[in-house]
């Protein structure tokens, strides 16, 4: 564990005083810097992960097709040989359920590895777990080119060990978030892990480009070399509390203390309460939404290069630009909902529950309910993409519902129960893509297989939102605490009240009411508007 930098009167070491780059980089707010670390840190992860979902339909050569099979796709076949325009000069003879095996691999490990990574967080602390899965996964990247000209089964093993690498990093970050960032700033933070989603947009277009100008290898090189920079930015920069920063300013250490209702040091000691997780019925509502949230997405995600090359018959170049445009959209729309989600909640519009349930439905159900449109429009191009834009947009909404409520519930155990409830909806990751290419096994080409595709991604989205909608709370659970605290804390909110109420002088002060079964407790945050330094 490392060392304090501060005493307990929270007064600079000398070493610290004299350091120049403490004086020059202290003057960044440390959570403006967390802030662009996890951005940059699921961007970059994404970006390993999604690689293949482009690079395989370059990879696998083209089966040839009867001209007078179908027409149910949109592009041209060249009458002389019968080969499409879309073949994109792969030469690996891999089979769809050797490429649906390669595609799912990383999910299997992925599963296994959240409740690892809950475990090894709450250990040896984010900023190890986090650099060295990066680490890892990069290496793997680096290494799949040449496994791929060997044997699929290597390319496979790669993945795999990718996938449980990855696995590790959202329960990292999750814990990171509670002893870290004030109540107030919490929905906001969550944006930054939508950096995943820059990453999927900035990949698939860059995978085209290399993939046209290079060659399909030059993009495992491309993004298994930005991960291995990422990890030497990470290590220099990343600190798992306020406590053991090196520049952070007294200012700043004070605000993240008066404002976070847990502590580093404390929940190191706490042992994680597995068996109240695992019987919860908040966690497993999460666990359950999200599971057809996700399908939905990587519906997207993984199946769709697929669609645009078979169905709409786009260049690859097209390819990868119109497949990561939507994600660029999204990370902006991530944005836009979680700063709104901050404004109804501390402006006391909405109930913190009802709020997660509006934006978990907006995230699946309707993202749920457009999917199928995209079969019925057809190759009317224009309409097919304004659906799609819309959707894959729509669904970032969830970090501002569901997936911000797991800090609600349990701020303490943010971590485990991420993994938790990450090891119930990140199976979809692995049965979407393996369901998918069963349902279009020698009818990759026909609309009406990709109809039903799209009409089981819908069932399954707005089904499994049942579940949230009757169990989902935004109140902190009573096993977040260290036994005999849990009767006077059982729930937090967070309101905003006008000072002259509160005796807080100048403005508005942050309210959070603890109510317990012995009655309600209120503590007074002040925010001092210089110290309120939004990440």
């Amino acid at each position: 564990m490392e060392e304090r930098v501060y005493n307990s009167d929270l007064s600079y070491s000398k070493e610290a005083k004299k350091c120049l780059l403490h004086r020059i980089f202290g003057q960044v707010p440390a959570r403006l810097v967390l802030y662009l670390l996890s951005w940059s840190g699921f961007l970059v992860s994404f970006m390993m992960r999604n690689d293949i979902n482009l690079a395989i339909v370059a990879m696998v050569a083209e089966p040839q097709h009867d001209t007078n099979s179908s027409a149910e796709y949109c592009f041209v076949v060249e009458s002389n040989n019968a080969t499409v325009i879309t073949d994109y000069g792969g030469t690996l003879d891999w089979s769809s359920s050797v490429q649906s095996y390669v595609l799912a691999s990383f999910y299997w490990a992925y599963i296994v590895s959240q409740l690892v990574g809950g475990l090894a967080t709450q250990k040896l602390g984010t900023k190890k777990v986090f650099g060295y899965a990066q680490l890892v996964t990069a290496m793997a990247s680096l290494s799949i080119p040449a496994a791929a000209e060997t044997h699929y089964g290597l390319v496979i093993a790669l993945r795999f060990i990718q996938g449980f690498a990855s696995g590790l990093t959202w329960p990292a970050m999750y814990a990171l978030v509670g002893h870290w960032i004030p109540v107030p700033e919490r929905s906001r933070f969550m944006s930054s892990f939508q950096g995943f989603s820059i990453g999927i947009g900035i990949t698939y277009p860059l995978c085209g480009f290399l993939i046209a100008s290079k060659g399909w290898q030059s993009v495992f090189y491309t993004t298994g070399s930005i991960g291995v920079a990422w990890c030497i930015i990470w290590y220099l920069l990343a600190f798992d509390s306020p406590e053991t920063h090196p520049r952070i300013s007294l200012r700043e250490q004070k605000y993240i203390r008066e404002n976070t209702v847990n502590t580093y040091e404390k929940t190191r000691q706490q042992q994680v309460p597995w068996k109240a997780i695992l019987t919860s019925k908040p966690a497993w509502s999460i666990g359950l939404t999200t599971f057809g949230r996700i399908w939905v997405h990587y519906t997207f995600i993984i199946s769709g290069p697929l669609y645009m090359k078979r169905i709409l018959g786009f260049s690859i170049e097209k390819n990868g630009l119109l497949n990561g445009a939507p994600f660029i959209c999204s990370y902006v729309a991530s944005v836009f909902f979680c700063y709104i989600a901050d404004k109804i909640l501390t402006g006391n519009y909405m109930s913190l529950t009802n709020l997660r349930k509006l934006m978990t439905a907006l995230s699946q159900v309707v993202p749920g309910l457009l999917v199928p449109l995209v079969s019925y429009l057809g190759c009317d191009i224009e309409w097919v993409l304004v659906v799609w834009f819309t959707a894959v947009t729509l669904i970032t909404a969830s970090y501002a519902g569901a997936m911000a409520n797991i800090v609600d519930i349990a701020p303490n155990f943010a971590g485990p129960v991420l993994a938790f409830a990450q090891t119930i909806h990140m199976t979809a990751s692995f049965l979407s893509p393996q369901a998918n290419f069963h349902m279009l096994e020698n009818k990759v080409h026909l609309m009406s297989a990709w109809r039903t595709v799209f009409y089981v991604c819908c069932s399954v989205g707005c089904v499994t939102y049942i579940s949230y909608q009757m169990w989902g709370t935004g109140d902190i659970q009573p096993w977040n605490y260290p036994p005999g605290e849990g009767d006077s804390k059982e729930v937090e909110e967070l309101v905003t009240t006008p000072d002259s109420e509160n005796g807080v002088p100048n403005g508005k002060g942050v309210v959070l009411v603890s109510k317990g079964v012995n009655g309600n407790s209120t503590v007074y945050f002040p925010v001092n508007r210089e110290d309120n330094n939004t990440a």
